[in-house]
């Protein structure tokens, strides 16, 4: 299921349609807010689960702490509004208008908007609303506008994107990033006083044309944050006349009564819907730093053992008993990695499982592993340099066997200790074919080569 259907399933599971009539309204009210109790739980439980390794915790730190600001805010019972828009369309300005305070710093130079700010929007208080005001799109390249617009609506509830005329080409770009996110978008025409009635509807029109499909009609509003001052001549009392700039008040009349309605309709829903996306996401990066994490640990228990085993076959002078130590060194490897993965074996199991994997590998490569028994043979026979050799090319072998039972064992435990629908024989074909067989064995010899002349 992808994203966005989610999105929609869930809220239209959790939210009355519009078209809902208002006596049945309250009866949406709890459905809401034990949704919200319910993800409440769930970032309770991923914050506090004992299964993610510290280390994993201090790589995501900056994650699981916006997990907790998450928290604080369904608990505030609070809504997220980031505003979006070019420099100059009045971003930070039709902030302030619905805050009905300078809580944003508004400015006619690029880059007065540096990052993100919050406030508390004062006049829907009981709503719970914080207005978020970002930097300008065209003060930022394509892919930094694309990473903040989902950095932003992430940590948001909702959009307002604001222009002052008809949408530029990046317009309309960071207006499609941000549906991408699955937040709902209003799209507010700032500076609507600029227009005549007529104009304005017209342009109004057109943005809800070329908005079809990412901000719904009712949700495509205009106002003005700082209207044009009124200008108005006045005579003082010596008879001479004054032209005199009346400031206008803001008119964000529609906007704000489109985000109460939202925060009345939805506010808690949207919150909770939010949170559970970003935890989502986090659980599956925990999920996959997790499996990386036990990747590197596997990687290194195999190499060590593969080194420890070839060296031991290569210097073992009794013939075929370094082939029996060596399956018990297999056996070791095999019940250290299933505590890496967390499903430990008994040495039972261990033994057990080295056992089918080497039945496999026998059926798959007969003729490598009769190259090692006579190898071990001649290697009690042989003398000088031939030794050297023969003991090396042996070791390589067991180094490459080591390889192939480690990754086999390995994809067993990955899949919860089973070799799924197709069985054991498939799953360790699947491994020999994966693996560059010269190349491990190149290493192998060179490896033990070179410690074999240290000693």
């Amino acid at each position: 299921m992808s994203g966005d259907t989610l999105w929609q399933r869930l809220r239209g599971w959790l939210v009355k349609p519009d078209a809902q009539d208002a006596a049945t309204a309250p009866a949406a009210a709890p459905v809401a807010e034990r949704a919200q109790a319910r993800m409440a739980d769930s970032l309770r439980r991923l914050l506090d689960d004992p299964g993610i390794p510290p280390a994993i915790r201090a790589e995501l730190a900056s994650d699981f702490g916006r997990i907790e600001n998450m928290l604080e805010r369904l608990q505030r019972g609070e809504l997220h509004v980031a505003v979006f828009g070019r420099v100059s369309a009045g971003k930070s300005a039709l902030g302030n208008a619905l805050l009905g305070r300078e809580a944003f710093a508004v400015g006619v130079l690029h880059g007065t908007t540096t990052q993100a700010e919050q406030a508390a929007l004062d006049e829907a208080r009981e709503a719970g609303l914080v207005l978020i005001d970002t930097p300008g799109i065209n003060e930022l390249d394509g892919e930094a506008r694309e990473r903040l617009a989902f950095e932003v609506a992430e940590v948001s509830d909702l959009v307002i994107f604001v222009a002052d005329g008809d949408l530029t080409r990046d317009e309309l770009d960071a207006l499609k990033t941000l549906a991408a996110t699955q937040r709902p978008l209003l799209l507010a025409l700032n500076k609507a006083d600029r227009y005549a009635p007529a104009e304005r509807d017209a342009l109004l029109a057109q943005l809800r044309e070329r908005a079809h499909g990412l901000v719904r009609d009712d949700d495509v509003v205009s106002a003005a944050a700082r209207p044009t001052p009124q200008r108005r001549m006045e005579t003082d009392e010596h008879g001479r006349e004054h032209l005199r700039e009346l400031p206008a008040p803001p008119d964000v009349a529609a906007l704000r009564e489109r985000l109460l309605a939202i925060a009345r309709r939805e506010g808690k829903t949207l919150s909770a819907l939010n949170a559970g996306l970003y935890a989502s996401r986090l659980t599956d990066q925990v999920s996959e730093r997790i499996a990386e994490s036990r990747r590197r640990l596997a990687d290194k228990l195999i190499r060590n053992y593969c080194l420890a085993k070839g060296v031991a076959v290569a210097l073992n002078p009794i013939p075929v008993a370094d082939l029996l130590a060596a399956a018990g060194m297999d056996a070791a490897m095999v019940l250290q990695l299933s505590r890496v993965y967390g499903l430990p074996l008994t040495r039972a199991e261990s033994g057990k499982l080295v056992a089918v994997i080497s039945a496999q590998l026998a059926a798959l490569m007969g003729a490598v592993w009769g190259m090692q028994l006579v190898a071990s043979a001649l290697k009690g026979v042989s003398a000088g340099l031939s030794v050297l050799v023969t003991a090396a090319a042996q070791g390589a072998l067991a180094w490459y066997a080591t390889v192939l039972i480690g990754r086999a064992a390995e994809r067993y435990l990955v899949a919860g200790k089973s070799w799924g629908e197709l069985g054991a024989k498939r799953a360790v074909a699947d491994i020999v074919a994966g693996l560059d067989r010269d190349s491990i064995l190149r290493e192998a010899r060179e490896e033990i080569l070179r410690r074999l002349k240290s000693r």
